[in-house]
């Protein structure tokens, strides 16, 4: 793979992880790794969540005053099986925890830590050369900080790989925001007053 596509495939990768939010992209990882590797507090929990809701709104059925040995049981029911839930809540937030800090190191050695690495690897290579004359006395700052002179070096490709993703990601949200029947509405009430 080539320099310039290995660069911007990075950059790509960065600003889609924070576009899409590494919070949203913690939730789908872990709750792909409680199915696999938890699968049985996955599902007790699910369990427990049931029956409860199922005792509660039994509870909310039955009169205190009227059937008071059949609420208490229940009453007792639902609140064994919260302490439980909590319970198990608590070992899923631990285990949830570690999980967060191991994939938030993951994701940002496999996408800022790598960038730093390409980065240092490649500080005196250039990714392409510029033709001689295009940017005059300003063509020394695309070599900053170690390419050969008239070249673009990997820090300057990387910023200006990183800005028109930024830029595109900003057409697409403003064209994702306009609405087409608004302006047909619009085009609608002009015609009307004409």
């Amino acid at each position: 793979m080539s320099l310039i596509i290995l660069i911007f495939a990075l950059v790509f990768t960065t600003e889609l992880i924070s576009w899409v939010g590494k919070t949203v992209l913690l939730e789908i990882f872990y709750s792909l790794y409680l199915r696999i590797f938890y699968p049985q507090n996955a599902a007790k929990q699910r369990e427990l969540k049931t029956e409860i809701l199922n005792n509660k709104a039994e509870l909310l059925k039955t009169s205190a005053q009227d059937q008071f040995a059949k609420w208490a049981k229940l009453r007792r029911t639902v609140d064994k099986g919260l302490s439980d839930l909590e319970k198990l809540n608590s070992e899923i937030s631990t285990v949830k925890s570690a999980f967060s800090m191991k994939f938030n190191t993951a994701l940002w050695v496999s996408t800022t830590g790598v960038q730093f690495v390409v980065t240092w690897w490649y500080r005196k290579s250039a990714v392409f050369y510029l033709p001689p004359g295009w940017f005059g006395p300003l063509q020394w700052t695309f070599a900053l900080p170690f390419a050969p002179k008239g070249a673009v070096s990997v820090g300057m490709w990387q910023m200006a790989c990183r800005r028109v993703i930024k830029v595109g990601e900003r057409m697409v949200k403003e064209f994702a925001s306009e609405r087409p029947d608004t302006n047909a509405e619009e085009t609608a009430e002009k015609s009307k007053t004409s």
